[in-house]
């Protein structure tokens, strides 16, 4: 059987191109005692992918994970039929045999059961790695407390729309930056945001004066550069910021980063807390975001919404995509 992978074909330079990947196919062997093989069904497009491509060496698997499944088995656990979250990459097979990590600092693959009503994609958005980055970064760094104002950036993507919803279950006024009319209204129609605004059409210290005339408690940080240093000024003292991307930088030029204002002066005045995080951290409490993420579904208070590509030779389009904000949700490619 072959296996057809995506590989990262030279140094990304700013904007991932076509030219970036190359799509190669790998003959795989014959299963040895204690390993499975499995093919990908759903993949995942993330942020971080971009960030991972600056240390990944020329000709490497592109990074990521997938909902896979187990088509032959010679392991005692991982059997013929399961379905697995595992970071294979960019590769439509995959021989595994569910010790090792198959992109180190990843975790090992995930059994994962099968969902009544639900698609099986979720497993790669609200009930997988960006599910818990919410429930994980958002409740355990910016500890939110009801009556509290809350401000997300990047708030119609698959973290921040998380985040605002659980800030909003927690009792918390929510306030959300996009980048879109389209994800403006779906953050104030459908995920009930108390203030959505398109930081394109709109001055940041304006809006947060009108939005949140007594400041802000707690920021979710996706995005970074100037708009964070605008937010920052806004906050209250002893406020708390939870750092988890800064999407506004990745497709920038290395010759052209992006700078933005002294954050040490409302950090030191106003006693904040910033800290940055990576959701691997709590590995070992995964099933708990798990579990309270597919409850607050079944009680309908959290809502999801996915932005599906077909065909995993869309990979690197869906990608592309993603990173220019043109998803709404979770991007997920369909093999």
């Amino acid at each position: 059987m072959k296996a057809k992978i995506f590989v990262k074909n030279c140094e990304f330079e700013g904007e991932p191109k076509d030219s970036d990947f190359s799509l190669t196919e790998e003959e795989l062997p014959p299963l040895k005692e204690g390993e499975f093989l499995c093919v990908g069904e759903w993949f995942s497009v993330d942020p971080y992918m971009r960030v991972h491509e600056l240390w990944s060496k020329v000709g490497a698997t592109m990074v990521g994970s997938q909902v896979a499944k187990v088509l032959e088995s010679k392991n005692d656990v991982f059997k013929e039929g399961m379905y697995v979250v595992g970071y294979f990459g960019w590769r439509t097979h995959t021989i595994c045999d569910g010790k090792n990590e198959p992109t180190p600092g990843f975790g090992q693959p995930l059994i994962v059961p099968h969902l009544e009503k639900l698609p099986m994609s979720l497993y790669l958005g609200v009930l997988g790695m960006p599910g818990n980055t919410a429930y994980f970064g958002f409740l355990e760094i910016c500890q939110p407390k009801a009556g509290e104002t809350v401000v997300v950036t990047a708030a119609a993507g698959a973290v921040g729309s998380h985040v605002g919803q659980i800030a909003k279950i927690k009792g918390c006024k929510v306030i959300g930056f996009a980048g879109t009319k389209e994800k403006v209204e779906w953050l104030k129609k459908d995920l009930l945001f108390d203030h959505a605004y398109n930081y394109k059409e709109v001055d940041v210290d304006v809006a947060l004066k009108e939005a949140a005339p007594n400041g802000v408690d707690c920021h979710f940080d996706n995005v970074g550069g100037e708009m964070s240093s605008k937010i920052l000024r806004h906050m209250n003292p002893r406020g708390r910021i939870s750092v988890c991307g800064s999407i506004s930088a990745y497709n920038a030029l290395s010759s052209e980063a992006p700078k933005a204002s002294l954050v040490q002066l409302p950090m030191i005045l106003k006693e904040l807390k910033m800290e940055g995080f990576m959701v691997m951290r709590w590995l070992d409490r995964w099933e708990e975001g798990t579990t309270q993420n597919i409850d607050w579904i079944k009680e309908g208070k959290l809502k999801y919404k996915e932005t599906i590509t077909e065909g995993f030779e869309n990979l690197p389009k869906a990608f592309k995509e993603m990173l220019n904000g043109k998803n709404v949700g979770k991007a997920v490619v369909k093999a």
